[in-house]
């Protein structure tokens, strides 16, 4: 083994399951902190909700423009310096997000670690897409694009789920002792809301603790109504603000806009067409009285136990339990000198289509919140130390892996709008966008309005699930069900090729569509047959996606396949923005029942896009080293 990583040679290849895994692992990493982590990072710290949305989403856009740039990539050094370069910098970056987050100006030197993370990362993914098609066979390509699918998704799960949880760990053991309440829904029970107005006394104890009123929380599954539970809000948030819990956040006040006149398109266009398809397509609008009731809520206050020498910024959550039990007011408080004797208060609401007994954790905690996630930064940050020195060592040296030119900055120029010349000079071309942009065209619907489908009532036309309900149809049931299509697909197709399975695969991500159609149809109440029709749906996107990333791959060969490849990601995600923008409104004037039958309808693109391309039959399947 001391050999195998400390030979002086440079091996033209290396067995892929030593580097494919560990690369796309890496290559999914930074995207979610970017992308997520630092969402929750920032609202944990304080930063209001405007400020996070509206600068982490112009984080996304090197991803939105990465193909512009992914010539630069192909033209200027190797594949594997991109890697390793990318890698370290990707290191440095998360450190300076570690290093900036105790200063009192954090916002600002964070977010421009995370610009860098993202530039940085949206290079990696040009240069590791690319280094994957040169360091690999087609039949190692065909065969391995399951597998690094499924160690990009083990990616989005580790940052959504145990970089979060190593964070909220720290935090429970830097500070106050954490205390649980667990909230109970409860059928035919009545509780009491008691509105607190009192001051505390001290407990004499040299040790500060977080009081609560009590550790256990019933709340009954009788509605109660709007204006009573709007009433009661109103009276917590002042309460809250009078005593100086939070700041008031300014920033989610409504400002009330002058209506613009409809534009020519909107008067010509847009608003005959919806009148069409709502007189001849659009379902029997059943007349639904606007419900005067919600969700029953429950509310709870803590308190601390002595006055602090210093300012406690305590958070309170849902820790475990069924998602259909949510707070509603009252997530973060600021305790002192002057309050740490009220109640601070917090309101739990539980979900109004919820009718049976089920349960929730809640955790109230003060930890120190800028070392906690100093020292999670710290620890991604020595992650890629070592993905970079591993990468290193490890990544083959292919012969095709070399930069395209090396020269004047005139040929630099010249080059780089060549690159996207020749892309739209290839062969077929024409029948190659129509199946990028076309492909997952039913499917890109099909997504925007599944979940709002489960979630809505039935007098809408929906399941009417709970929101925890939801999360486990399509958070667990759905991930692996999408996993097992995706390392299937992979597999079946590096035995025959991806020539011999398209049609097959085609047929795998449109057909299962019809599940959608039966449960618009029957509306089912049974939770396990909605389970299984969503995976059988998932299976089959996850199985007949693997013809669309193949096809990416096979299209992109050639000369400058990174940048070509990173060319066909662009077109990816066009060919999902399009169609999932109007699908919304669409489904708004026909109905849920219509709307599934118009995707199925919308698979023939798909079809049409598949009858035209050429593949190689060869492609993907091994070859005879002979």
């Amino acid at each position: 083994m001391k050999k195998f990583f400390l030979s002086s040679s440079k091996p033209e290849k290396r067995n892929p399951w030593f580097w494919v895994p560990s690369l796309y692992f890496a290559e999914g990493i930074p995207y979610i902190v970017v992308m997520t982590v630092s969402v929750i990072m920032y609202k944990r710290m304080g930063i209001s909700n405007t400020d996070i949305a509206l600068y982490t989403s112009w984080l996304y856009l090197p991803w939105v423009i990465k193909p512009l740039w992914s010539p630069v990539v192909d033209l200027l050094k190797t594949k594997r310096f991109w890697i390793i370069t990318m890698q370290f910098i990707v290191a440095i970056g998360l450190g300076g997000v570690a290093l900036t987050i105790p200063l009192p100006d954090f916002f600002k030197y964070t977010l421009l670690f995370f610009w860098l993370l993202a530039f940085s990362s949206a290079t990696h993914d040009i240069a590791a897409d690319g280094f994957y098609m040169l360091g690999l066979s087609q039949h190692e390509q065909a065969f391995f694009v399951g597998i690094r699918s499924t160690f990009y998704r083990l990616a989005m799960i580790t940052g959504q789920g145990l970089l979060v949880i190593l964070a909220g760990y720290m935090e429970s053991t830097t500070g106050l002792e954490p205390v649980e309440l667990k909230v109970y829904s409860k059928t035919n029970y009545v509780n009491e809301i008691i509105l607190p107005d009192t001051n505390f006394n001290s407990i004499n104890t040299e040790k500060i603790s977080i009081k609560t009123s009590s550790d256990e929380l019933y709340i009954g599954t009788i509605k109660k109504s709007k204006s009573e539970v709007d009433s009661i809000l109103k009276i917590v948030k002042e309460w809250n603000l009078k005593n100086g819990f939070y700041v008031e956040d300014k920033s989610n006040q409504t400002v009330t806009l002058k209506q613009d006149e409809p534009s020519w398109w909107e008067k010509f266009v847009v608003q005959p067409l919806e009148k069409f398809l709502r007189e001849n397509f659009g379902e029997k609008k059943v007349e639904i009285k606007k419900s005067d009731f919600t969700g029953n809520i429950g509310i709870v206050y803590f308190h601390l136990s002595n006055p602090p020498d210093k300012e406690y910024v305590v958070h309170f959550g849902r820790e475990k339990g069924d998602n259909s039990i949510n707070l509603i007011e009252g997530s973060r408080f600021i305790f002192n000198k002057q309050n740490w004797n009220k109640p601070a208060l917090a309101v739990i609401q539980l979900d109004p289509k919820l009718n049976y007994e089920t349960e929730a954790l809640f955790q109230v905690r003060s930890g120190d919140i800028p070392f906690a996630w100093k020292v999670t930064f710290l620890f991604l940050s020595g992650l890629f130390i070592l993905f970079f020195i591993y990468h290193f060592l490890i990544l083959p040296y292919p012969k095709t892996d070399k930069a395209v030119i090396s020269g004047s900055s005139k040929n630099i120029v010249t080059e780089f709008f060549k690159t996207f010349v020749l892309f739209f000079k290839k062969k077929g071309i024409v029948a190659a966008l129509a199946f990028l942009l076309f492909y997952r065209f039913a499917e890109a619907q099909l997504v925007k309005l599944a979940s709002p489908f489960l979630l809505d009532v039935r007098e809408m036309g929906g399941l009417a699930l709970t929101t925890g309900q939801v999360g486990f149809v399509y958070g667990t049931v759905g991930i692996i069900s999408l996993t097992l299509g995706g390392l299937l697909g992979g597999f079946v197709a590096a035995k025959k090729g991806l020539k011999f399975w398209l049609w097959w695969m085609v047929i795998a991500i449109n057909l299962p569509d019809l599940v959608y159609v039966y449960l618009s149809q029957s509306l089912p109440d049974n939770f396990w047959i909605i389970n299984a029709c969503v995976a059988i749906e998932q299976f089959g996107y996850g199985f007949g996606f693997t013809a669309y990333m193949l096809f990416m791959i096979y299209i992109s060969e050639g000369e400058h396949k990174t940048a070509h490849f990173a060319i066909t990601t662009g077109l990816m995600a066009l060919g999902m923005m399009i169609p999932g923008m109007f699908s919304g409104w669409l489904q708004e004037i026909i109905g849920y029942k219509n709307f599934f039958i118009w995707v199925c309808i919308a698979t023939i693109p798909s079809f049409l896009a598949v009858k035209f391309i050429r593949v190689d039959p060869e492609f993907g399947i091994k070859k005879d080293k002979n």
